[in-house]
């Protein structure tokens, strides 16, 4: 988890985004083929999709699968459903997110883990459902045969409670509150930890552990790690790119320990879609290897950093995120979290606008600091209370809104009215805004009260300076 400043930035896919939008991101996933799609919460709970869709983000049924839980404990998917690893029964894509709802009703999960097309889930009662491709029995029923819903995983880890998952491309790992570490799924190139290569269809425990108590895995595209509670790290499975972190390029099939200068680690991360590892330190050192930036790092090496994202947002290909990005929940806010909060509250107020009979309270710093009218009138004046009526309730206090905000707040038939108001007080920058607002809400059910621009301005020479506002 990151601290309470999570900057996203370092992500590309979020270049998209203005900076007062990044602001408000409170939780975030980066994935996709190229690390080009992303799913972001914010502070209000909201919840946006970004990218060019050719994952599916946007809830268009490309390629991947998205599956998320919500604080409630509930799962929704949506995407491509090729191998059922939508969990609805069907091989139907969603176009829309549903909730996964066979077998996990009443169930709170907590946790979600994908591979490239199958889907585990820990509920709190510490079992696993899982479903979706089972071509090398990844989702632990017994078989080869694709799972169409979710289906406890259960087998050896019957009445035994699982406090982590992790997915690689094909293959999926639990760890048990007692320390054990349980893999099944593909195994080609020894990614389960058993000693051989051989695919399991069923979790199997990892005797090479025993006597070793693990709290967390990780799982790249084929090649999984483990940390201790004494804070030692292990890895196995394919090594092409130097991931497992041993020295050498040379794969294994079982648990080897890995150095970390005898640092005391307390993180580990991997993704399934990615060849590169990371780990975060006791002391706040965050070590990487594997492949980065291309480069093939053999062992652990000391970065700059101070998470472990930041090795996935800058190193990793593609630069996607090993898991849920989260602010800590504490109350921080941002400047312009401040400043919006603000906006129209009497607590500290020092002016007023009235307007059709209706009070706006705002501070006279901000608006000199931000509108040049403002700034000549109120040094003009010391009045506490401004009469307006040249503009509506609505137009008014969207403008007053946007000097706090940035963004227009307003139905597209008001932003006319709102746009009159931008070429009074001469906001050429609210003034396109309006203009996007309007062409974008045009319609054949609202074309008249949109009026229609002067007549020596066309449509076609209409701009906007900034991305429509979320």
């Amino acid at each position: 988890m990151l601290g309470s400043m999570l900057d996203v930035g370092k992500w590309p896919v979020f270049a998209l985004l203005r900076p007062e939008e990044l602001n408000l991101i409170r939780q975030a996933c980066v994935f996709g083929s190229g690390g080009n799609e992303a799913l972001y919460v914010t502070v209000n709970d909201e919840v946006f999709s970004l990218g060019t869709n050719c994952s599916g983000c946007l809830a268009m049924a490309r390629d991947p699968h998205v599956v998320i839980a919500t604080a409630d404990g509930e799962v929704y998917a949506w995407g491509h459903n090729g191998y059922s690893q939508l969990g609805n029964g069907t091989t139907n894509h969603g176009m829309i997110p549903a909730q996964v709802s066979a077998n996990l009703l009443g169930k709170k999960v907590t946790e979600v883990a994908c591979g490239s097309h199958h889907t585990i889930t820990l509920t709190t009662e510490g079992e696993v459902f899982a479903w979706g491709y089972n071509n090398s029995g990844q989702v632990g029923s017994g078989s080869t045969a694709n799972q169409p819903t979710p289906r406890r995983v259960s087998s050896c880890l019957q009445n035994k409670v699982v406090v982590n998952i992790a997915c690689g491309q094909l293959c999926s790992m639990a760890v048990l509150d007692n320390g054990e570490a349980y893999g099944w799924g593909y195994n080609c190139n020894g990614q389960l930890g058993l000693g051989n290569n051989g695919n399991q269809q069923t979790p199997c425990r990892i005797a090479a552990l025993h006597g070793i108590s693990i709290v967390q895995m990780g799982c790249g595209y084929a090649h999984t790690l483990a940390l201790t509670d004494e804070g030692a790290v292990y890895s196995w499975g394919a090594n092409s790119y130097g991931q497992l972190g041993t020295g050498n390029k040379s794969g294994q099939a079982l648990p080897t320990l890995i150095n970390t200068d005898k640092e005391r680690v307390v993180e580990v991360a991997a993704c399934h879609a990615t060849h590169t590892s990371a780990a975060k330190t006791q002391s706040g050192q965050v070590l990487m290897w594997g492949q980065c930036r291309g480069q093939t790092v053999i062992s652990p090496h000391l970065t700059h950093f101070t998470c472990t994202d930041d090795v996935f947002a800058c190193f990793a290909t593609p630069s996607v995120t090993w898991h849920l990005l989260t602010v800590d929940g504490d109350d921080y806010l941002t400047v312009a979290q401040s400043l919006k909060r603000e906006f129209d509250s009497p607590e500290i107020s020092d002016l007023k606008f009235l307007v059709d009979g209706k009070c706006i309270h705002v501070h006279k710093a901000l608006l000199k600091i931000r509108c040049e009218h403002f700034r000549a009138l109120l040094n003009e004046t010391d009045e506490e209370s401004i009469e307006i009526d040249q503009f509506s309730y609505l137009v008014y206090r969207a403008f007053l809104e946007y000097l706090y905000t940035d963004t227009i707040n307003l139905p597209p038939e008001e932003a006319v009215g709102l746009l009159d108001l931008a070429s009074f007080y001469q906001e050429s920058r609210l003034k396109r805004l309006c203009q996007e607002t309007i062409k974008r809400g045009i319609s054949e059910e609202n074309a008249i009260a949109c009026c229609p621009p002067p007549s020596n301005m066309k449509l076609g020479s209409w701009k906007s300076s900034a991305s429509s506002s979320v």
